[in-house]
């Protein structure tokens, strides 16, 4: 990860707020706000941000899969294709 360069203060931000989205869009570059000397939040773009959830979304994935594997809650794949079917045709509209 690479250190972020942008770092402005509250009272900049207030001041400064329609630039510095303008600058956020074009570039990307995040920018960190500090609140008496100190980072209080982080401005970043809605595409950037949407990327983190989705990332964060996979690393919860990985992590319970992970807990599965250490608890021993694993199916063999034809086990998992059977289950798969039986799922799949319990949700099928029954014809008339």
């Amino acid at each position: 990860m690479s250190a972020i360069q942008n770092i402005k203060p509250i009272s900049y931000f207030k001041s400064h707020a329609a630039e510095m989205l303008a600058t956020l869009r074009e570039t990307g570059a995040p920018y960190i706000i500090t609140q008496n000397g100190e980072a209080a939040a982080v401005l970043v773009d809605a595409r950037e941000y949407a990327k983190i959830e989705r990332a964060l979304e996979l690393l919860r994935l990985i992590q319970t899969s992970e807990g599965d594997v250490v608890a021993r809650r694993l199916k063999n794949i034809e086990s998992a294709k059977s289950t798969v079917h039986t799922e799949r045709a319990k949700r099928k509209p029954r014809q008339k």
